[in-house]
């Protein structure tokens, strides 16, 4: 009885040491597992208006994807989640995407194509986001990383990026978003850049479908009253997600801006289209089945986008995921 007394004493009293190090191991094993990350002094953000979408949600760090959209590389990943998506013209007449992200980071994207020199343009507005891109030619790269944000190409972060079985090379990289966020030293919120969000103003023209086209690539806009969002379709043919979405959105924004030739060609000997984004022009606003001309305006490099009804009133967007279709001037 003795000894079984002692035995039990000798238990009370190395459990306090033993839990003590356990605890100990616990925080050491996940101070090494961070330890390699680079230390973030965000917290998580309170729901608030999306400058981007005028829905209130969680506002995190822009992050901005430069999409594939050649025949082989649909249906997209993650596009039909971006708060914005941007598109654009490239060598040949051909298109590409861009899909910015805040309000939601999908777990995967894709699939990711390169950048081009007058992404670092259009992104100045968003403060400093992050820039995702499969690559880039090498004139470009001291340009990218000299301006305000963060380019995480493939070549210097490999590990957010995994090859998808069943698609072809070039269309087959896609990217985990989280992974990229990981590499940021910190969280900035998302900017305003010029959007506003409100009812239908009274006007408006009544509009089935719009196309924007390339020469190369076709850009189609249906209005779709049971879904209250314009549907999308890729040279002729309905837009979807991996997912079976249909892609769509509730306002569709048409920019008329000059895209002249850049100093760049790709490997075939095509120009390289450059758009600019800093100025002024005519724009045509899609939402609620209507189409509302307006005038776009950026001053600056550093500004947002505005866009102006013609006595000078702000042109309010529906709320929802927006697309902005860069259009030759004319």
């Amino acid at each position: 009885m003795a000894a079984r007394k002692v035995r039990d004493a000798r238990r009370t009293r190395l459990a306090p040491r033993v839990l003590a190090l356990v605890v100990t191991a616990v925080f050491t094993v996940g101070a090494s597992a961070y330890a390699s990350a680079p230390a973030r002094e965000d917290s998580p953000a309170p729901r608030s208006p999306s400058p981007f979408t005028g829905l209130t949600a969680r506002q995190g760090q822009v992050v901005a994807v430069k999409f594939d959209n050649a025949r082989a590389a649909r249906p997209h990943t993650g596009l039909d989640r971006a708060d914005i998506v941007y598109v654009e013209k490239v060598e040949g007449g051909m298109s590409r995407l861009m899909g910015v992200y805040s309000s939601t980071v999908p777990s995967a994207v894709g699939p990711v194509r390169s950048a081009r020199e007058s992404d670092v343009e259009l992104l100045r507005q968003f403060g400093r986001p992050v820039l995702a891109y499969s690559g880039v030619r090498t004139a470009l790269q001291k340009k990218l990383k000299d301006a305000p944000l963060y380019a995480r190409p493939q070549s210097r972060f490999p590990g957010a990026y995994f090859r998808r079985s069943g698609r072809p090379a070039p269309h087959d990289l896609f990217l985990r978003p989280q992974a990229l966020l990981r590499s940021v030293p910190r969280t900035e919120p998302p900017a305003d850049i010029g959007f506003r969000f409100g009812p239908a103003p009274a006007g408006g023209t009544p509009t089935r479908d719009k196309i924007v086209r390339y020469a190369a690539a076709s850009h189609s806009f249906a209005w779709s009253p049971g879904q209250h969002r314009w549907l999308v379709s890729f040279d002729g043919s309905p837009a979807r997600s991996t997912s079976g979405t249909r892609l769509g959105a509730p306002t569709i924004v048409v920019q008329y801006v000059t895209m002249r030739a850049s100093r760049f060609k790709d490997f075939k000997g095509a120009v390289t289209p450059y758009i600019e984004t800093v100025g002024s022009g005519r724009a045509l606003v899609l939402r609620d089945g209507r189409s509302y001309p307006t005038r776009w305006s950026r001053p600056t490099a550093a500004a947002g986008t505005t866009f102006t009804r013609a006595d000078g009133a702000p042109m309010p967007f529906a709320p929802g995921q927006v697309w902005v279709v860069y259009a030759d001037r004319g």
